[in-house]
């Protein structure tokens, strides 16, 4: 009860964030109060910066991806925050907490191959592959994050203008076009087999479904890859980095890639203009007589 957790779950339902973040917030502090009490510190007000400092140097020593560990560094800072706001403690430990940089690497695209195998292979007829094909042609059609292509519902598909509504971080809502191969395999999958593979206890509002009649998750749509995927692997975000390069590379200006992909920054849309070039540059080396 000193950590005060069940309160704070209950703010970090009312600011309405998505429920993956809450998850991942609480969770971030369910590890560091573990840690925490493993070493004697059993309330806040035992919580110091250099004890913040010293969890970090155990995530980072521990071979923590650095993402993760700014992910932790905000849950601290949010948490030890609202804990001042309602006068638990009179600082939080956490106001000036620095964390690593991130990891500049580029994010990795699918190849030409594994591309055309899960959009150009022919699957057969059945519902689970008419699903499958509906599901990899709208990520890789719309460049959608997993998660958003999980919340889809039949009434986020606009069949005669050819767009969709997305639901994305932060709830935030926003319109993307799709393709028309892409919408017909979604046509194809409502038309053909979603009441086919529909249960009961299936929600009527949902666009997708995995095989136990459930909401499509993220699980399922990375085991459909696996499935497909004949020859290495591809995670489902790397349809999204796909997407993206491949709209830069085809000359789309980088602010309407920014509003596609749903980024509050322009700079973190910008990683994928130095991914065209490394592989502009890969493809010199490769081809070129002096590459």
């Amino acid at each position: 009860m000193q950590w005060h957790l069940r309160d704070y779950a209950v703010t970090l339902r009312a600011t309405d964030r998505a429920e993956a973040t809450q998850t991942a917030y609480l969770s971030d502090l369910d590890a560091f109060i573990d840690w925490a009490v493993e070493r004697d510190l059993h309330r806040p007000t035992d919580i110091t910066m250099r004890v913040l400092r010293d969890y970090l140097t155990f995530m980072t020593e521990r071979g923590d991806e650095r993402t993760s560990i700014i992910r932790r560094r905000a849950s601290l800072r949010g948490y030890f925050s609202w804990m001042v706001q309602r006068g638990h403690l009179e600082e939080s430990p956490a106001a000036r907490l620095s964390a690593p940089r991130p990891n500049h690497r580029l994010p990795k695209i699918v190849v030409r191959e594994q591309l055309d195998t899960l959009l150009d292979d022919d699957w057969g007829d059945d519902a689970w592959a008419t699903l499958d094909r509906a599901v990899c042609e709208v990520l890789y059609g719309a460049g959608l994050r997993v998660s958003e292509l999980c919340g889809l519902n039949i009434a986020s598909v606009d069949f005669r203008q050819g767009l969709l509504r997305v639901l994305g971080k932060g709830r935030k809502e926003r319109i993307v076009p799709l393709h028309r191969r892409g919408l017909d395999a979604v046509q194809l999958w409502i038309a053909d087999a979603r009441e086919d593979v529909m249960r009961a206890n299936s929600p009527p509002e949902a666009l997708f479904f995995n095989r136990r009649s459930n909401r499509l998750g993220p699980r399922d749509v990375r085991r459909i890859l696996d499935n497909r995927i004949t020859r290495g692997h591809v995670y489902p975000h790397a349809l999204r980095h796909t997407y993206a390069t491949h709209l830069l590379e085809g000359g789309a200006d980088l602010r309407v890639v920014q509003e596609l992909l749903g980024h509050e920054s322009l700079t973190t849309t910008q990683i994928y203009t130095h991914v065209s070039k490394s592989r502009l540059q890969k493809v010199h080396h490769d081809t070129h007589p002096r590459g």
